[in-house]
């Protein structure tokens, strides 16, 4: 993704080349899947971050942490896959 952001940038040939090729399905497949990690990653994070201040660390607290992290995490992901498709 950097090199693509550093050849749109050299010029007008090579933005036009790298929005050529980021129109193909293959391109937008791996975006969103390297967008649906981080966004996993994102959230799993402010769960953390939630723990440290002493919220949901008991068993029954992680259960249900865990499940809100999936849930919110699906749908962070499809709304992604709606943006980028």
């Amino acid at each position: 993704m950097l090199y693509a952001l550093g050849k749109s940038l050299d010029s007008e040939e090579g933005f036009a080349e790298v929005k050529a090729c980021l129109t193909s399905p293959l391109a937008k497949f791996v975006a969103w899947g390297l967008l649906s990690a981080l966004l996993y990653h994102l959230v799993a994070g402010v769960r953390h971050l939630i723990m440290d201040m002493g919220i949901g660390e008991t068993l029954e607290g992680g259960k249900l942490g865990s499940q809100i992290i999936i849930a919110v995490s699906a749908v962070l992901i499809v709304l992604a896959g709606v943006w980028i498709w």
